[in-house]
């Protein structure tokens, strides 16, 4: 089986992706991190997801970037409540931590090579993404071209590095729905940026609301 690397944060997208890899017949490395998130009880979920979908290693690393802060995920910066989908789309939200996933995919690619995989897979989404700025086509792409500079395996012609985005174009609703059919247990999922002590999602933040949004228009039941 070809390895693959899966970010795995424990949300819908990541574990929606990380199900697909499998089905394509990867052996996947999933891949989560503990980053001085508000939020971090999804790593739970993570851990639960990895084992339901027969991750071949499931690795939590911790990077500590709540030492810069600079996000309300990270900070002390209230998280956004009760936003229409128009006040979500425009700009950039106090959420978005900063190099985020340039962080992640280095992570990524590093255990990749160690690996000696060609194949990283991550869940990011340019429709319903929030504003992120890292989780657009040209960001992806151009990660991907300096991924191809940056390694030994990939200067010495022993591997290309390809960065997997299955989700990219998709609305909520479409990740849903292809979740749906490759029989992911969305239970086992978490997508709150502003959990209350006992683990419950608030259910008003952006990521709450996405997620209602995108089982609404799917019409299936977030159980």
């Amino acid at each position: 089986m070809k390895k693959a690397v899966c970010l795995l944060s424990g949300g819908l997208d990541s574990a929606t992706c990380l199900a697909l890899a499998r089905r394509e017949g990867y052996a996947c490395y999933a891949l989560s991190f503990d980053y001085g998130q508000r939020h971090n009880i999804e790593l739970n979920a993570a851990a639960r997801v990895a084992v339901a979908l027969g991750a071949a290693r499931h690795l939590v690393a911790k990077i500590g970037l709540d030492a810069f802060g600079g996000s309300a995920l990270t900070g002390d910066i209230a998280v956004p409540k009760a936003r229409t989908a128009a006040e979500m789309s425009h700009g950039i939200p106090v959420t978005y931590v900063p190099a985020r996933n340039t962080i992640f995919l280095s992570f990524a690619l590093a255990w990749a090579e160690v690996l000696e995989s060609s194949h990283i897979f991550i869940g990011v989404n340019a429709l319903d993404y929030s504003g992120y700025p890292d989780c657009r086509p040209e960001y992806i792409e151009a990660y991907e071209r300096m991924a191809n500079l940056a390694t030994k395996a990939a200067v010495e012609g022993r591997t290309r590095l390809q960065i997997h985005t299955p989700l990219l174009r998709l609305s909520k609703a479409g990740i849903v729905k292809l979740g749906h059919e490759l029989c992911l247990p969305f239970s086992l999922t978490f997508s709150c940026y502003d959990p209350d002590p006992a683990g419950r999602p608030c259910g008003q933040c952006d990521a709450c609301l996405l997620r209602s949004k995108g089982f609404q228009e799917a019409g299936i039941e977030d159980r």
